[in-house]
């Protein structure tokens, strides 16, 4: 296979700073051994997420200093709000500060005491909101997507089986929507099929459902649908992303991902009067709803990111670089979620620390061992992130998977960055006898993952 270079060139950089072993291991521990505590500037390749640290383009640059910055009716949000209809055929398009101010609102609205809402897999923050209201949120990916070593071309596919006897265990009425999350994040951030939404659909109809996506990473999930799924390889992006969308009566996006922003989500609906009630909640708690929490100019560069993010050269090139560095480790010997998704590697953190135990947080414990190592930063997907306590026996029950999500940001770092990460990470599985587990010390009860502080055991 031919090479596949950056379809941009570089016009600017940013400087990383170099430390040593011992400089950083005074850094993790002043940080309490969690990498949302570290200062950033002491972090040499950030993989903690994808979510607000993509590159903009020069034209959302330009877009920046165009931005109409009136309170109502800015000619920046008229033009944000028709790309944004342009691309997912949505009539009602509300603006948000980012992907949680949306999720926020609509479960403020659906959600409450009593309601379940489905999902493939909620991530961290949808799952908060939906259970901030109230309500259950249930995880219903398809078996093989429990499975990291397992090939299959569609692992964050929602099981419609599972999804049409939950609704007839719990009854309809208390099933406000049903959420599929594109591509699937909790789930190793795995794609989601044309054929599984169109059976999820059939699903929602049949019970009177609507259907929502969250759609943070919609481009991605195209494109891998575009490689993947019989029939699909010979037609546009922007038209499987259309048909995503007319599947759907609504939809979160944040636009921190592909938006190409650093700031930005969307809350889409079909539905006039429901779009009427958040638009509500929207002035109340965001903004007026021709701005939502926004500056002008983040309105002017969400419209020229969501307009980039759908050209195939980039979405070859983005969806190429993860697939490399996941190759990278392969070849090292460490065990990820196979295939490899859209927007970063997953390593098997229960593989990988395979002399620890969940109850040991093996996966914080490797996001450690890696910044000691090779200062890279990345991001725990377990039992700290999803760990809960069984309030019958006071128990801690584990997610069936301990990962360690390396997010690759959009238009940032270059092969040779990525091919150190390749060599550090194979490193730090050579001694991986040497990470000692942790111990929680100080954790919040909600989202615990951001604040937590921890000690080795």
């Amino acid at each position: 296979m031919r090479t596949i270079i950056e379809p941009f060139r570089i016009k600017m950089v940013e400087p990383l700073r170099m430390t040593t072993r011992e400089e950083r291991e005074a850094i993790l521990r002043a940080g309490h051994f969690n990498p949302f505590l570290i200062p950033a500037e002491d972090v040499l390749i950030d993989l903690l997420t994808d979510s607000g640290t993509s590159a903009m383009s020069a034209e959302q640059w330009a877009g920046m200093v165009r931005g109409d910055e009136s309170y109502a009716g800015a000619a920046s949000w008229f033009r944000f709000e028709q790309v944004m209809k342009d691309v997912t055929g949505m009539p009602h398009v509300l603006p948000t500060h980012q992907g949680r101010a949306s999720e926020r609102i609509l479960f403020e609205l659906v959600g409450g005491p009593g309601k379940v809402v489905p999902n493939n897999n909620h991530f961290d923050t949808t799952r908060a909101n939906v259970e901030h209201s109230g309500a259950a949120a249930v995880d219903l990916v398809i078996d093989e997507g429990r499975q990291p070593r397992l090939r299959h071309p569609f692992k964050g596919n929602l099981d419609p089986a599972k999804l049409d006897a939950l609704v007839r265990e719990v009854g309809p009425e208390r099933v406000p929507l049903v959420m599929v999350t594109v591509t699937n994040n909790s789930g190793g951030g795995q794609p989601v099929s044309l054929e599984n939404l169109r059976a999820v659909r059939a699903v929602c109809d049949r019970h009177g459902l609507p259907l929502f996506l969250d759609a943070c990473r919609f481009a991605e999930n195209a494109y891998l649908i575009k490689l993947r799924e019989e029939g699909q390889g010979g037609r546009p992006v922007k038209d499987i992303v259309k048909d995503m969308f007319d599947l759907a009566d609504g939809a979160t996006i944040s636009a921190k991902k592909d938006g190409l922003v650093n700031i930005g989500g969307v809350l889409l609906f079909r539905d006039g009067e429901l779009a009427r009630r958040a638009n509500n909640l929207l002035i109340l708690t965001e903004g007026f709803v021709t701005y939502g929490g926004l500056a002008g100019r983040d309105l002017e560069a969400m419209a020229q990111g969501f307009r980039e993010v759908l050209h195939e050269d980039y979405l070859q090139y983005r969806v190429r670089s993860v697939e490399y560095l996941g190759e990278g480790l392969l070849r090292a010997g460490v065990a990820i979620v196979e295939p490899p998704g859209g927007h970063a590697i997953y390593v098997d953190a229960a593989h990988f620390c395979d002399h620890l135990t969940p109850d040991d947080f093996p996966g914080q414990a490797l996001l450690c061992a890696l910044y000691r190592h090779a200062g890279i930063r990345a991001v725990e997907i377990g039992s700290v992130m999803f760990g809960t306590t069984d309030p019958a026996t006071g128990k801690a029950v584990h997610p069936p998977m301990q990962l360690v999500r390396l997010a690759v940001p959009r238009r940032v770092y270059t092969q040779s960055h990525i091919d150190y990460v390749i060599e550090a990470v194979g490193e730090v599985y050579a001694n991986r006898r040497a990470i000692r587990g942790l111990r929680i010390t100080d954790a919040p009860p909600v989202l615990r993952h951001f604040t937590a502080r921890f000690a080795e055991v």
